[in-house]
């Protein structure tokens, strides 16, 4: 596949790991809720159930999920964010690939889910979203499930217009043999009506 810059190469800037866990540090020490995602997949997975993390990161996502009891692996192209989830998490497999190429990276298509958070999907670069769909889809066991939440307007993404909207999202899982399941408007579960973030979840059909 030809090597693309991805959408967060292009905002995200050098040390955006810093940046990003002294962001949620802060907002934690505040008493903020900075587990909603990881709570949501908790009560979507059995207890001691395998998740891939895919644009992990600085980790929160799958360190929660870790200590929740499950198995995490985190993959993220951003070696500055790998950086501080290998130092908060050394005991968790922390891998750096651009998920276009994560089939290479050998890794047992076992997984109960595959979550996608923090705008992953819209930050991917220009036209390889249906192929990530797919790759991250063929790492899913008989009935595992794909979790990604992103913006589908600008105010709820770090860019000057949605590259994607849910209809596009919904074909690339299709074609990816994926089937819906569910769909909300935050990681709290609420149903979604509409509106500019979405959280879905698709099965392995």
């Amino acid at each position: 596949m030809e090597e693309r810059a991805s959408r967060w190469a292009q905002v995200a800037g050098k040390d955006s790991g810093e940046r990003y866990a002294a962001r949620f540090a802060a907002l934690a020490d505040s008493g903020a809720d900075v587990h909603g995602e990881a709570r949501f997949c908790d009560g979507l997975l059995r207890p001691g159930s395998r998740v891939l993390d895919a644009g992990c990161g600085t980790g929160r996502v799958a360190i929660r999920l870790a200590e929740l009891g499950h198995t995490c692996t985190g993959v993220d192209v951003d070696a500055s964010m790998l950086a501080q989830a290998r130092r908060r998490a050394p005991e968790l497999a922390w891998l750096e690939a651009d998920l276009a190429e994560v089939a290479a990276l050998g890794l047992d298509p076992d997984f109960d889910m595959v979550v996608a958070a923090g705008n992953v999907i819209p930050l991917l670069a220009a036209g390889t979203e249906p192929a990530v769909v797919a790759a991250l889809a063929s790492l899913l066991a008989p009935g595992g499930l794909l979790v990604a939440g992103f913006g589908l307007d600008p105010a709820h993404l770090p860019l000057d217009e949605a590259p994607l909207g849910l209809p596009d999202y919904d074909a690339w899982c299709a074609a990816a043999g994926l089937a819906p399941v569910s769909r909300h408007a935050t990681w709290d579960g609420h149903a979604y009506t509409g509106g500019g973030y979405a959280v879905s979840v698709h099965r392995v059909g």
